[in-house]
């Protein structure tokens, strides 16, 4: 597995990465999140062995990245899938990775199978779309069957059919036993995806907890209530919780459950249609984590 403990990095004044502490274990996939800046690509990269940590220590299998004597049948990473050379074949490019690693050449076909490239396997990298380079870069992942995998935003350039894919090839990989680091910014994907999540800002762990325990620590629940007297409703309700109005006849209800919604309209006299609770999603349990920990933010737009 990934074992990172007491990991920083500092450019000049500035700490990218703040005593990071955390495991990626095998037989899960991981989700890494955090807003832009928050240290995530920086950290991926000192896993890597690319970026020397200014303190700290980062393993995989418990040696460092630069002291596997195999790298590629230890860890698999996309972290930049433009890093091939444009006129070389996606065959030659997976050929000459299998030599420095004693790899088999015939896991070449393998992989380019595997991913969806068998068929233009002989072009040059350098005509691809940038989904076919995430998938050639997916296929340099895989070519040491490693125990380890590392993807970062790996669903950038897919279509809805791509990323129907590789969300079960992360899945699959987990349940063979591997430890499964992926770091994106589409949260629905990733609900769908991750078991365990790992959330920094600011270059500092504020999360390291499951995928369901997080949403439920992180956001409140809401219950959706359709009613032709949705104003005599919220003038019950908005005096001891939150309400939104959605629609005419449609509130947004936070910090009730829906029976008790239930009974409080029937004690009030007022008919209901629809009385729902709503899944919290991770979109906005992440939202309501990192709000004071976003680097970069936009103004928010004045409606007139």
């Amino acid at each position: 597995m990934i074992e990172v403990h007491g990991l920083s990095k500092r450019y000049g004044e500035v700490l990218a990465v703040d005593e990071l502490t955390f495991a990626v274990r095998p037989g899960e996939v991981t989700g890494f999140l955090g807003p832009n800046g928050a240290g995530k690509s920086t950290t991926l990269r000192m896993i890597l062995g690319l970026d020397a940590a200014s303190s700290g220590t980062a393993t995989v299998g418990g040696r460092p990245y630069a002291a596997q004597p195999a790298p590629l049948k230890a860890v698999g990473a996309l972290l930049d899938p433009g890093a091939v050379l444009p006129s070389r074949t996606a065959y030659h490019h997976l050929l000459a990775l299998t030599a420095g690693n004693g790899i088999p050449r015939g896991r070449v076909d393998e992989v380019l199978a595997e991913v969806g490239l068998e068929k233009v396997g002989r072009r040059r990298a350098g005509t691809y779309s940038l989904g076919m380079r995430q998938r050639l870069g997916i296929a340099a992942a895989l070519l040491g069957d490693p125990p380890v995998l590392v993807f970062d935003e790996p669903l950038n350039g897919l279509d809805p059919e791509g990323i129907v894919w590789i969300r079960s090839l992360m899945r699959r990989m987990a349940a063979e036993g591997r430890a499964v680091l992926m770091s994106s910014h589409l949260m629905s994907e990733m609900e769908l995806t991750a078991d365990h999540l790992l959330v920094i800002g600011r270059g500092k762990l504020i999360a390291d907890t499951t995928m369901k325990d997080f949403i439920e620590a992180h956001s409140e629940r809401e219950v959706l209530v359709r009613t032709p007297q949705a104003e005599a409703l919220r003038g019950m309700l908005a005096t001891v919780v939150e309400v939104r109005t959605e629609s005419s006849d449609t509130l947004v209800v936070t910090g009730l459950e829906a029976a008790e919604i239930g009974a409080l309209a029937w004690a009030g006299g007022v008919e209901l249609h629809e009385l729902a609770p709503r899944q919290a999603s991770l979109e906005k349990a992440f939202m309501d984590l990192t709000r004071d920990v976003v680097e970069y933010q936009a103004e928010k737009e004045t409606v007139r």
